[in-house]
């Protein structure tokens, strides 16, 4: 099990937001698990051993071009039969800081029902305001905060300016290179 994965208990859908796995002194390990259920959106916590078995949701994915936002729906444009369709907010979660309009991503299906979206390990954003770096400064572990053209806020390195395309990391949101 890892992050972002989507299981199945039951009837009902989870999406993984986090885990932790935790190994009590002389007790046997187990992993604590936060769960977002797809459907009713509701959040839960639970404590998986190693005897407990959960299920992988069998997921299609298809190619889709995100178009635009609207109020609290994203919507999305099948690249082969040109369908339209929209997902809200809270199934896309943290994704929506890292999709561009315009953007060919794979959205993720179970059933007919959209689920989520399958980001790639990086994208390329563009920095729309940070504050201007200190000149001469030289220690190596300076960071400020930027934001980038999507809203999402990452801490990048003094010489990156405003207009700068940066990379970012998918998984962790973490500043990885200027591109």
């Amino acid at each position: 099990m890892k992050k972002g994965m989507l299981i199945k208990i039951g009837e009902d859908l989870f999406r993984v937001l986090e885990l932790q796995h935790v190994t009590p002194g002389n007790l046997r390990g187990f992993v604590r698990v936060r769960f977002r259920n797809i459907r009713s959106g509701s959040l839960s916590d639970q404590k998986l051993r190693s005897e407990d078995t959960v299920d992988r949701a069998v997921l299609d994915e298809r190619q889709m071009q995100y178009l635009y936002k609207d109020g609290d729906s994203y919507h999305f444009m099948d690249t082969e039969t040109y369908e339209q369709m929209h997902m809200s907010t809270e199934a896309l979660g943290d994704s929506v800081n890292y999709i561009m309009p315009e953007s060919t991503i794979a959205v993720e299906f179970y059933g007919s029902e959209p689920v989520g979206i399958e980001l790639p390990v990086t994208v390329d954003l563009k920095v729309v305001d940070t504050v201007p770096g200190i000149k001469g400064a030289t220690a190596s572990n300076q960071i400020k905060p930027a934001t980038v053209e999507t809203g999402l806020v990452v801490n990048v390195p003094p010489f990156i300016n405003p207009g700068d395309t940066i990379r970012i990391s998918t998984e962790t949101g973490e500043y990885l290179a200027r591109a």
